[in-house]
């Protein structure tokens, strides 16, 4: 990302012109890294944190309240919708290719959030300034003839994945991302500590941290999952609990 200060210094501008005006200002989508350092700060206005859907990693910072602007209003959020005109004959799209695809058009990466994919089908989320353009200029990625539409988010990422339950040593952040991801601790303990996880939006700092029930956990590289608490201790004492692991 940019120098911290320069971002710290754009989220205090977007602040003073909300607090100023008293109206709502908004950002462009920002990473977990980017939120955890705004959340950090101490602004004069309510901020909240929007992507689309409620587990989207990639989100803009909204400035502002109903009581504070006296008016509500959403976040300027679109999903468009990429599917192959003839699927039977399309590639089987991946992530890269939708991101590839769209920033080939000249859009920055900070005007898109999430990119679902389902089915061979692309939701991408994005500011609505852009949501027609790229509607009118996206025509093939890879090598796929795609067709673009305005869409609500797809059931698949309203609906809250299946509960799972793991065995673990302990409720340890560090514990708990080496079962679902089938890494060793000393693993996870490095990514813990080369900021590469987060804590319901927060930077995780410890490997020793203890989950608590609903904690979304973001492993940069690995996915996403949600902790449920203990569902009960086995013979040998280990801890049979409780996940919802985003694919």
């Amino acid at each position: 990302m940019e120098n911290i200060s320069l971002f710290q210094n754009r989220m205090e501008d977007l602040a003073r012109r909300s607090f100023s005006r008293g109206c709502w200002e908004f950002s462009e989508f920002l990473t977990l890294y980017e939120q955890d350092i705004l959340l950090s700060m101490h602004l004069d206005v309510p901020v909240s944190l929007h992507g689309g859907f409620p587990s989207a990693e990639r989100k803009i910072a909204a400035f502002g309240s109903e009581e504070f602007c006296g008016w509500a209003e959403d976040a300027p959020i679109s999903c468009v919708k990429i599917e192959p005109l003839m699927q039977k004959f399309a590639d089987k799209l991946t992530h890269r290719d939708f991101l590839g695809s769209i920033l080939s058009l000249g859009i920055r990466r900070e005007v898109l959030g999430d990119i679902i994919i389902h089915e061979n089908v692309g939701y991408v989320f994005c500011l609505s300034t852009i949501s027609e353009y790229i509607s009118r200029q996206l025509e093939r990625v890879r090598h796929t003839s795609v067709r673009c539409s305005l869409s609500n988010a797809p059931e698949i990422v309203t609906l809250p994945p299946e509960v799972t339950e793991i065995v673990v040593s302990s409720e340890r952040l560090d514990a708990i991302i080496s079962a679902i991801y089938k890494l060793s601790r000393s693993q996870a303990q490095t990514l813990i500590s080369n900021e590469k996880v987060f804590l319901s939006g927060r930077l995780a700092h410890s490997s020793s941290s203890q989950l608590d029930d609903g904690a979304v956990v973001s492993v940069r590289g690995f996915g996403r999952f949600v902790y449920r608490g203990i569902s009960r201790e086995t013979k040998k004492g280990r801890l049979r609990v409780r996940v919802q692991i985003y694919k």
